[in-house]
């Protein structure tokens, strides 16, 4: 099932949450499909392709599929490998549609070791932190037919949830005033 070439596995639990992602009704309904979760979740491929459901007005892939099918990756990805310590929210995402897609294409979510290590040096000194990460959909010959920009947000579980009772706190005073 995999749409790119790698020294990574899945495992018989990946192959198993791949299904019931697939299956779950936001996503199966956006037309993308999760081809391949490593066994470490540092690498994931979707893929999307031209069907009666994924068909615009004028025969193409429809944009809302496109960007549904990308949309939910990342966050579920660093939620998986930061753990319950961490708190990860999407922020923000800037898709660029570069040529239409009337067949089969493929995108990798990649996070690497250095980027991990990266987000938790900076949550550990700042307890929170936005990132941004790039990632296009492109088929077989490596042509790119869309491009999304990822940011989100990642903190320290104990400051975000002592963050948002004093937001809830500031909110509730200005309510009462």
């Amino acid at each position: 099932m995999k749409c790119f070439k790698t020294e990574k596995a899945e495992s018989f639990k990946t192959k198993t949450e791949r299904f019931g992602f697939n299956l779950f009704p936001a996503y199966h309904r956006s037309g993308g499909r999760v081809r391949f979760i490593s066994n470490d979740w540092k690498e994931i491929h979707v893929s999307v392709k031209l069907t009666w459901k994924t068909r615009n007005y004028v025969g193409t892939v429809y944009g809302g599929s496109i960007y549904s099918a990308l949309d939910p990756i990342y966050m579920i990805q660093l939620i998986r490998i930061l753990g319950s310590g961490y708190v990860v929210w999407d922020k923000e995402a800037v898709v660029k549609f570069i040529r239409p897609i009337s067949h089969q294409v493929c995108a990798r979510f990649l996070v690497t070791d250095e980027l991990i290590a990266e987000i938790k040096e900076t949550v550990a000194k700042q307890k929170e932190m936005t990132l941004s990460l790039p990632v296009h959909f492109e088929d077989k010959a490596g042509k790119v037919y869309a491009e999304l920009d990822k940011k989100l947000y990642v903190a320290d579980k104990a400051f975000y949830k002592e963050k948002r009772k004093k937001n809830e706190k500031e909110r509730l005073g200005k309510v009462v005033k």
